[in-house]
């Protein structure tokens, strides 16, 4: 498969071959949805939390006299049937764990094959580079334009390095744009946005990097742990 290779001013510069084999060879929407359902109910705290009538700010003050006002009787305005009062039977119980297992090699066959899925339907805009001179939001924004985003964009920029800093801060102030770690990219995040822009650079290390290892090897000599790879 080649891919469209573009420069900042949204100019076609080459095009980069990926292997389509490498990636899954076909789309399989059952494996990427697991690994969705996996990255998501991984990211719930499980903490959520409602208050009592005692727990509830506000008065303890009787609402009204006990007898002569042809209504019912109530007392403190935090009883549960009133808007802003507590819960009757509140939740209490103990933190809530959501976190759902999966192995390393299916969440890795994933990733890789819900960037096939990207490819395919033409939603992955590579650049050359993404280093900007200064930091200017309106520069960023007609270079999505030019290479033809105008939906949500999920923005892989490479971590640990001031290199992508500009563009970092360019990215960040505009609408429908999100910005993550080139090099912990996962279909949870490829999936949340409509298209995704990344170095050609960053592109070609995340495919020969942890995420190729999707098989025995991912075990026996493993990648990426210096570096904190994101499976």
């Amino acid at each position: 498969m080649e891919v469209t290779v573009y420069n900042m001013d949204g100019t076609s510069v080459g095009t980069m071959t990926v292997d389509e084999a490498a990636l899954g060879g076909e789309v399989n929407p059952a494996l990427i949805k697991q690994a969705y359902v996996h990255y998501h109910a991984n990211l719930r705290q499980g903490s959520s939390r409602t208050k009592t009538r005692s727990e509830v700010a506000g008065s303890t003050k009787k609402m009204g006299r006990q007898k002569g006002s042809g209504g019912a009787r109530h007392g403190t305005k935090r009883a549960p049937i009133f808007r802003g009062g507590g819960h009757t039977f509140a939740k209490k119980r103990t933190r809530e764990d959501y976190h759902l297992a999966m192995p390393k090699k299916m969440k890795r066959k994933a990733n890789r094959n819900a960037l096939l899925a990207k490819l395919i339907d033409n939603e992955v805009k590579v650049v050359d580079s993404l280093a900007m001179n200064e930091p200017k939001t309106s520069l960023f924004r007609n270079f999505l334009k030019q290479v033809g985003v105008d939906r949500t964009v999920l923005v892989a920029l490479r971590g640990g390095s001031d290199e992508d800093a500009n563009a970092k801060l360019s990215a960040r102030n505009i609408d429908d744009v999100t910005i993550c770690r080139a090099d912990q990219l996962n279909c949870f995040q490829m999936l949340n946005c409509r298209y995704m822009v990344i170095e050609k650079s960053q592109l070609e290390a995340w495919l020969s990097g942890p995420s190729s290892q999707t098989g025995k090897e991912a075990k026996i000599n493993p990648m990426g742990r210096a570096n904190g790879g994101n499976d």
